[in-house]
Parts: C-alpha cells; sequence; structure tokens
C-alpha cells in the first residue's frame, strides 16, 4: 500500500502530444536576449517539483539566476560557452543534507487534517533512520555491516547506507526534476540547455551555494536564437541499450 494519497485519475496526454513535446527539446547553444517572464520560470519550476522523488523527501533546490551582472559573471565561469549567454541561469542542485528537515515537512505540510499513524511513524521514525549517516559516516558503517548479516535471511534495501550513497540518492531524485524542468519550458516554447561543463570551485563562491548541496547542472534558458542547434540529433540504435527478458 502507498504511503501517499492516491489523486483521482485525470485523462492522460496524448502519446503523440508527449512525442512532440520530448522530440523538439534539443540542447539550445545560442539564445536571444528576449527575458522569460517570472510567471512562466515559476510555472515550470511548480511542474519540476512534480517530479517522482525518492520517500517524498524532494532532495532539491534552485537558485534562478537573472540579475546581468551576475549572469555575466558566471560565463567565464562556464567555459565561456555560447549557451552561458543565455537570459536565465538556473543552477539545479541536489542536497543529500535536507532529509532531516523533509522528514518534518512532511508531517507539518500533510494535505489532510490528519497525519495518518503510518505517516507520522515512518517520517519520524524509520525514515530518519534510513537516511542519516551519523558522525563521520559512523552509523552508515554501522549499518552496512548490521545489512551484511540481515540480508542473508531475506532481501533488504541496503542503500543509501552511506555519505556518497546519499549523494547518488540526492542526484538521481534531482535529474527527474531536472527533466520536468526542461520538458516544461519547452512545453512553453522557450529552449534550454544542461551545462555540467563549469569551474565547480568557482560557481560555489560566485552563487554562495551551500557546502553540502550537489551542482548537478545549471540550465541556460531562453528563446532560441538562430544556428541555436550545432547538429543534427544522433542517438544509438535501441538494440544497443535494450535487453528484452
Amino acid at each position: 500500500m502507498s504511503l501517499f494519497p492516491v489523486d483521482p485519475v485525470t485523462p492522460p496526454a496524448t502519446p503523440a502530444a508527449l512525442r512532440e513535446l520530448i522530440e523538439n527539446r534539443r540542447s539550445v547553444r545560442r539564445f536571444t536576449a528576449e527575458a522569460v517572464p517570472d510567471d512562466v520560470v515559476r510555472d515550470c519550476l511548480e511542474l519540476a517539483v512534480l517530479a517522482p522523488n525518492s520517500c517524498n523527501l524532494q532532495p532539491w533546490s534552485f537558485q534562478v539566476i537573472r540579475d546581468p551582472a551576475l549572469l555575466a559573471r558566471l560565463h567565464p565561469i562556464c567555459m565561456s560557452q555560447n549557451a552561458a549567454k543565455a537570459p536565465l541561469i538556473i543552477a539545479v542542485l541536489a542536497r543529500p543534507d535536507t532529509w532531516k528537515q523533509a522528514c518534518q515537512n512532511i508531517i507539518d505540510y500533510w494535505p489532510e487534517p490528519e497525519v495518518p499513524a503510518r505517516i507520522r511513524n515512518f517520517y519520524n521514525k524509520t525514515a530518519p533512520f534510513q537516511y542519516n549517516q551519523g558522525p563521520f559516516g559512523l552509523l552508515g558503517l554501522f549499518k552496512r555491516q548490521l545489512l551484511r548479516v540481515a540480508a542473508w535471511r531475506k532481501p533488504l534495501m541496503r542503500a543509501p547506507n552511506s555519505r556518497a550513497q546519499m549523494r547518488i540518492w540526492a542526484v538521481k531524485s534531482t535529474a527527474l526534476a531536472a527533466q520536468n524542468l526542461m520538458l516544461a519550458f519547452q512545453s512553453h516554447g522557450y529552449a534550454t540547455c544542461p551545462m555540467e561543463g563549469f569551474d565547480e570551485v568557482r560557481l560555489r563562491k560566485t552563487l554562495d551555494i551551500p557546502r553540502e548541496a550537489l551542482p548537478i547542472m545549471l540550465l541556460a534558458v531562453g528563446r532560441q536564437d538562430a544556428k541555436g542547434v550545432y547538429n543534427p540529433r544522433l542517438r544509438f540504435p535501441l538494440e544497443q541499450h535494450v535487453t528484452w527478458l
């Protein structure tokens, strides 16, 4: 049984409409100077955070950068690539450090008058034990040893039980939100380019990124300029990546 309430079934988007949206999304390298309206940005962020995520702990945050002076400072940090000249850049951050507050947020923002006992128990006891790695990761080390013994009897979830696994845990959910964000902008007629080419040390100093946060991409957003897409799309044959069992 799911821990979360189920919304009424709504009619799905047609496969053709979804295919068109996804096929039209390209990584655009050149943008016009036209600003992206704040209401569009907010709508797209609202759609981004509807992405599925681990235990609904929503381990992400976003920094929306519109100030021209700050954008100019980011350009060399992004290896002076053309995409970094976009009128809007969103820093997409994975947050392996926010799980504790998120557990409390689930209780505080529960969308019903009463929080079910199973929900309160899970986020007050089970989740804190699962995600807490302890000082210097020592609790995670203890849990890994405990699991090695307990897993002889039955299948068990073996991660995240280290700080490194927590980083992977947060990045996976944040990447899902980032894809939602790109498709949301595409639906509004704005192009995007997810940039991984940047100097992280300088980026952290420029944007004052929290120490535990992980910048997984800088998303350039704007209207596509002429020759914004450099090359035709190339994907390897599906058969190279799919196994039917």
